[in-house]
């Protein structure tokens, strides 16, 4: 079947972005419960099994919650590349945890990937960059920098390898805002749990589980964390469809502070001052990115309006 013909990316009015800003908190509320259980099951199941998990409870939770609806795929060569890099992103983050990585200390990581998007919206997206936001960016990496220092906390293989997973993170962010255009929630998030069945069998070599059967206890957090990530995925398309990148970016940093107190509760993790004073650098950059941009829409729209 040929691809849906390609829509533009519709202006949102003022009530959709507001739905857009309430689904994404609710989404990384979410998503942050689900890292949090797999986190606590990978010392008995590993990186590949959990993805295959997410999977098919993933798609099973989707099928329910869309009633079958909408699964249908129209992109399909956009849908298969955005599963593959998630799933390595995926791949890389489960193996860090599975390592030993504190949940707090790779959400910082991850902070950078707002800073990135911007990057990347340029050739994707066909979006202009300002000085302005070239210099907040530049001062960004610098607190990745400090955050990956060698004498710094997370001067370690797990974060560098986290660091290059955010990379294909910030693409995939991207792909979802696009793929509003073709496809639904529905077919962006199924397709998505679909893509780590596979991927998942193709990394068991790679990532064999610890242990022949995991406890009842680490099955029990493979479904919330499986039932966690198709309600969360939902979520992510649906707000993506709705708002602006450029809107929905600061969210980004909600799981630092979510996963900080998770982390804490469950597993006493307190980040280090490197960890914290470059995670500040680049939060503080990645909102100075939002604001010029809306600054620059706001300056469009003045413009728009002279014309008419």
């Amino acid at each position: 079947m040929a691809e849906a013909p390609k829509r533009a990316l519709a202006v949102p009015t003022g009530a959709e972005t507001l739905r857009g800003i309430s689904i994404i908190l609710v989404a990384y509320i979410v998503i942050t419960g689900a890292d949090a259980a797999v986190k606590w099951a990978l010392p008995e199941v590993g990186a590949a099994m959990a993805m295959i998990w997410r999977g098919v409870v993933g798609g099973i939770t989707v099928v329910i919650l869309t009633r079958g609806r909408g699964l249908f795929p129209n992109n399909r060569k956009l849908l298969a590349w955005r599963g593959l890099l998630h799933c390595c992103v995926s791949a890389t983050w489960y193996w860090a945890w599975a390592q030993g990585m504190p949940l707090v200390d790779s959400y910082a990581v991850a902070c950078a990937t707002p800073l990135l998007m911007t990057l990347f919206a340029i050739p994707l997206l066909g979006e202009k960059v300002g000085w302005r936001r070239w210099t907040s960016t530049m001062i960004g990496f610098l607190g990745v920098l400090i955050m990956l220092q060698p004498s710094g906390d997370l001067w370690r293989i797990e974060a560098l390898a986290l660091l290059g997973a955010v990379v294909l993170m910030a693409v995939t962010r991207i792909w979802t805002r696009m793929l509003s255009v073709s496809d639904g929630p529905a077919a962006i998030a199924f397709w998505l749990m679909m893509a780590h069945i596979p991927m998942g069998l193709l990394f068991l070599p790679a990532f064999p589980p610890p242990s022949a059967l995991p406890s009842t206890n680490a099955m029990l957090l493979l479904v919330l964390f499986g039932i966690f990530n198709g309600m969360a995925h939902l979520l992510f398309a649906r707000a993506f469809a709705l708002a602006p990148i450029s809107v929905l970016a600061p969210f980004e940093y909600s799981p630092l502070l979510i996963g900080g107190v998770i982390g804490f509760l469950i597993w006493a993790e307190v980040p280090g001052w490197t960890t914290l004073s470059g995670a500040a650098l680049v939060v503080a950059a990645g909102l100075y990115n939002v604001h010029r941009e809306q600054v620059r829409r706001a300056a469009e729209r003045a413009r728009m309006k002279e014309g008419a």
